[in-house]
């Protein structure tokens, strides 16, 4: 994924930071506790594709 991409990407509903979790292909948020999937290289950024993380899963 393109690292200048990464810089401007924010989280769909809290506009807050995303971290890029390389080996499952998500994005992350750490505040809403949600992954984005990414997807051939193109991050879906929409919150009903979304996973919730578990509460053992680090952000």
């Amino acid at each position: 994924m393109d690292a200048k991409l990464l810089e401007i990407l924010v989280c769909p509903i809290c506009k807050g930071p995303l971290v890029h979790a390389r080996e499952a292909h998500e994005l992350i948020c750490r505040a809403d506790r949600l992954a984005f999937p990414v997807k051939d290289d193109i991050p879906v950024m929409l919150e009903e594709e979304a996973r919730k993380l578990g509460p053992d899963e680090t952000p």
